[in-house]
């Protein structure tokens, strides 16, 4: 709900008043908000299905919202008020989607078992 609240602040409020490199970067931001909140959304949704609870999925669920924070959040806070020292902040947030990815693969494989046809 806020990568389309902050989307359509962006595309509405901002695009007069930001440069294009910084509406560039406050769109990435917005666009991995939203694919990690629906990853976010996958975990608990498989945390329901699954019989017991996985770690992996709950540590692949913080990854994503710390990644969300610290990746979309700096990209965010840079575009709206240029400050530079934001900028390791986003590498982080990456390494964070990564290792929630990776996480989230480890669960698929170690919890969810296939039923053959």
């Amino acid at each position: 709900m806020f990568a389309v609240i902050f989307g359509a602040f962006g595309a509405h409020a901002l695009k007069a008043i930001l440069s294009e490199k910084m509406m560039a970067a406050y769109q990435t931001g917005v666009k991995y908000q939203f694919y990690h909140a629906l990853a976010m959304l996958s975990v608990v949704l498989l945390q329901i299905r699954l019989p017991g609870r996985s770690v992996y999925l709950f540590l692949a669920g913080v990854c994503f919202f710390c990644g969300i924070l610290l990746f979309s959040g700096s990209l965010y806070l840079l575009a709206l008020s240029g400050a530079s020292w934001l900028g390791p902040f986003t590498p982080l947030g990456g390494v964070c989607f990564i290792l929630g990815w990776l996480l989230f693969i480890i669960a698929i494989v170690k919890e969810v078992k296939v039923v053959p046809w």
